[in-house]
This record gives C-alpha cells, sequence and structure tokens, in this order.
C-alpha cells in the first residue's frame, strides 16, 4: 500500500516536472536567441523573441523590459510603450525608453507623466534631459527650466544643458544666466561665440531701465544665436509689460514668421504704435521682401532712409530692393551713397563691388575700384579678398584672381564662395583638375548647402 502511494506520488511529480521543462527549455532558448539577434541589429526579431521568452518564464521581468526596450530599438513605438505599461517598475534604462517611445509618438502629456515618475524613481540626468526637451517642445519654458536645473545638478558636464539653462534664466534671471552660459562656453568651446552674444544682451539689457525693452534686447540676442522659439517667448513678454512698446510688436511679428507663423498683425500694429520707427521699418520690409512684394520693402526702406538719411545701411537696403525690381541704376546710386556716407568702413566698399559683380555693371570702371578700395581698408578680411578676387576675375585678370582668392581661402578655409570664383578662374585658365578638387570640395563641405547647390551645378555644366 505504501509502495502504491510512492509511486503515485513519483509519477504526480514526474508529471509535474515534464510539464515544467518546456517553460524552462523554452523561456532559456527564446532570451538565448533574442540575445543573438539584439547583438546583430535585428531589434524586431529580438523583441519578439523575448516577448516569448518572457512569457514562457514568466517570473523574470527583465525578459519583458528587454523586449520594450527592443521594440522601440526597432522603431515599433507603440509596441514598446504597450509591453511597458505592463511593467510594475522598469531600471533605469527602461524607463528612458519607456518616455522615449511615448516621445516618437508624439504624446507628450503621457510623456510628461513616463518620465517624472522615472526621473522621481532613478534621479537619472538623461530621464531629466528627455522631460526637459518635452517641456521646450510644450513651449513650457517655466518647466524646462526647473528640470534643466535638476538635470545639471546631477550631471554638471552637460554643455548643451548648461547652455539651454543660461538661455532661459535670461528670460527669468538675468543674473544668474552668465555663470551658467560661461561654464557651458567652457565645457564646449564650440559656443563660445554665441555665449558672447548672449553675454553681452544681458550686459546691456541690465543697463536698460524700461522693462519691456530689456526683455527686446534679449528676445534680439536670441534670434542672433537663431532660437527663434525663446526669442518669441522674450517679444512676448516685452509686449505684456508695455503693450505700446512698437518695437516689440514688431519683433514679435519677426519672430513669429521665423517661426513659420504669419506675423502680419503684429506688424500692423507696430505701425500703428509708430510710424517714425526706423526698426519697425525694416522689419516691415523684411516681411514684404518674403512675401516676394519688393515694391512695398522699397516704400519701407525709402521711409527709414527719409527718418535717417545719414545711415549707409539704408542705402545698402534700398540698392537690394532696387536690384530686385531689376532698377540696377537705381540700385548702383544707392549703393555709391552708402560708400559716401561711408567712406572708411570696408563693409559697404565691399557691397558695392559684390552688386557690380552679380550684376555685371560697370565692373572694370566702379566694382573693381571699389573692391580695391575695400582691400585698403580691410586687408586680412577673406570676404573682401573674395570680392576683389572675383572683380579680378570678371575683368579678365586671372593670375590677380587666383592669388587673391588663395589668400582669402588660406584665411578661411571654410569661405565657400572664394573656392567657387577660384574654380571658375581655373576653368577660364583651363585648369580642370583644380577646378574639380575646388568644386567638389565645397560640395561634400558646405553642410548649409547652399553652396554645395552651386558647385554640383557646376561639376555637372563642365565634368559630364
Amino acid at each position: 500500500m505504501l509502495n502504491r502511494w510512492k509511486t503515485q506520488i513519483f509519477i504526480g511529480f514526474s508529471l509535474v516536472v515534464a510539464a515544467a521543462i518546456p517553460i524552462f527549455t523554452g523561456g532559456y532558448f527564446s532570451a538565448e536567441r533574442a540575445q543573438d539577434l539584439e547583438s546583430q541589429g535585428e531589434y524586431q526579431a529580438a523583441a519578439q523573441q523575448y516577448a516569448q521568452a518572457a512569457r514562457w518564464a514568466f517570473w523574470r521581468t527583465d525578459l519583458a523590459e528587454k523586449a520594450g526596450i527592443n521594440f522601440a530599438k526597432a522603431g515599433d513605438f507603440t509596441a514598446s510603450v504597450g509591453t511597458f505599461e505592463r511593467l510594475n517598475k522598469p531600471s533605469a534604462e527602461g524607463w528612458v525608453w519607456y518616455c522615449t517611445s511615448y516621445i516618437q509618438l508624439q504624446d507628450f502629456p503621457s510623456a510628461i507623466s513616463v518620465c517624472s515618475k522615472g526621473a522621481e524613481n532613478e534621479k537619472t540626468p538623461v530621464l531629466y534631459g528627455l522631460l526637459a526637451y518635452v517641456y521646450r517642445e510644450q513651449g513650457d519654458f517655466s518647466a524646462e527650466q526647473n528640470t534643466l536645473e535638476n538635470q545639471t545638478r546631477l550631471d554638471p558636464s552637460d554643455a548643451y544643458a548648461a547652455y539651454r539653462l543660461g538661455m532661459l534664466r535670461m528670460l527669468s534671471a538675468p543674473e544668474n544666466a552668465v555663470d551658467e552660459l560661461t561654464r557651458a562656453s567652457t565645457l564646449n568651446p564650440e559656443v563660445d561665440s554665441a555665449v558672447q552674444t548672449l553675454t553681452f544682451a544681458v550686459a546691456v539689457a541690465e543697463a536698460q531701465s524700461d522693462l519691456s525693452m530689456k526683455k527686446v534686447i534679449i528676445g534680439q540676442a536670441f534670434g542672433l544665436v537663431q532660437d527663434w522659439e525663446l526669442a518669441q517667448e522674450a517679444f512676448t513678454q516685452a509686449v505684456q509689460l508695455d503693450e505700446t512698446n512698437a518695437e516689440a510688436w514688431a519683433w514679435l511679428g519677426e519672430a513669429k514668421q521665423q517661426n513659420g507663423q504669419s506675423g502680419a498683425v503684429e506688424l500692423d500694429q507696430a505701425l500703428r504704435l509708430d510710424r517714425q520707427s526706423v526698426n519697425v521699418r525694416a522689419l516691415r520690409a523684411l516681411y514684404w521682401n518674403r512675401q516676394q512684394k519688393y515694391e512695398q520693402a522699397l516704400a519701407e526702406y525709402l521711409l527709414a532712409a527719409g527718418i535717417e538719411p545719414q545711415d549707409p545701411h539704408w542705402q545698402v537696403s534700398l540698392g537690394d530692393a532696387y536690384t530686385k525690381l531689376g532698377d540696377l541704376v537705381s540700385a548702383l546710386s544707392a549703393y555709391q551713397r552708402a560708400v559716401e556716407l561711408a567712406p572708411t568702413d570696408a563693409e559697404y566698399w565691399r557691397l558695392l563691388a559684390v552688386f557690380c559683380a552679380e550684376n555685371a555693371v560697370q565692373v572694370e570702371e566702379i566694382g573693381l575700384p571699389a573692391a580695391q578700395q575695400a582691400y585698403t581698408i580691410d586687408p586680412n578680411n577673406p570676404a573682401v579678398l573674395d570680392a576683389l578676387g572675383h572683380s579680378y576675375f570678371l575683368t579678365s585678370r586671372f593670375a590677380s584672381a587666383e592669388k587673391t582668392l588663395m589668400q582669402a581661402i588660406e584665411i578661411d578655409p571654410g569661405y565657400f564662395p572664394a573656392y567657387i570664383h577660384v574654380a571658375l578662374t581655373y576653368l577660364s585658365q583651363g585648369n580642370q583638375p583644380a577646378a574639380y578638387n575646388a568644386l567638389t570640395f565645397v560640395r561634400d563641405a558646405d553642410e548649409s548647402g547652399a553652396y554645395a547647390s552651386v558647385a554640383e551645378q557646376l561639376l555637372s555644366k563642365y565634368f559630364q
């Protein structure tokens, strides 16, 4: 009897073990296969294997998390979110991918919720960085600043976080911005130029007694470093502080245009408030230029020049507007008037030379002498050397052109217009290999694409 009972127990235990073996082995082999696929970059397949392994070995929560991570790496963010939602407590890496998946799905409220919980649990700078990004996308700059304060406290070595925090402090507490911006410049010297622009703006703004104009100055600095979202916020605050500030309205209109909005309403309001402001007129002219309504732009510049007749800047603007309207006679007169007003400024002589060169207007008689005068004033300026070299090229002085343009390149190896002009010079001299090398350099090195496009056209024309 006892033996029969022992036999039954043994049989029952064997059946349990037999049933459990596929669970253990299935989970093991799925996990092993998933690791191999992940190492090969096959993230979607790896995620599916991890998910299968998690179903077999249900007590191993790390497998489900790995499935969620690999779904995210594969770009299947919906599956990733669905996987993470079933986890009780992700790891620090899991929280990062969970948050990232919601960001990729553009579900910012959920991203804020997940990132906040993850940051609260794990206290990692990466999660605070992701949360700051979401707040920026939402335009919640106050929350972004608070988040960056936490991020930089945890990771003082992040140059971008320091730079961004410094900019946000310029809006909320300018007196605390400079130290953070300086730290960012120390961490990453590439932002040094932008930091100089921003810190100078802080100093100018602090010397300004008008609170609204303080914000305008800060916003202008943001525009100079190409952060038009923050610029728009600064100009909005300026308008809120003083609704009669015409320049604040005009700059708000400019920022809105830069951010893909109209800006016309703000510019019209600026004009209603102050018809004699040259800055309002200039910003309205920019608006009309973007609409390709050059007659309206010309009218604005004429009014600005009438208000400030001794400012050469308005004459150059008039020259540009006349050029776009095809009135080259009036354009030449405007550029010449600019150099009369500022005879010791190389830039206005250069612009006169460039106008003549680009429009084939009296290059020999006016353009080349203007470029030479610019060179006399500022001989080490690559833009001046380029204008002079191009003028030499257009007047068939090829040896002088090559020498001058190579000087420009030696001073600034990244000044792409000089490469274009020296390539044209080489082509005129029959030096095809040198021209090809110059053009391919621009094509491959110009990240903005403006000069790369010109180089590509010349390569197609002369080397196909």
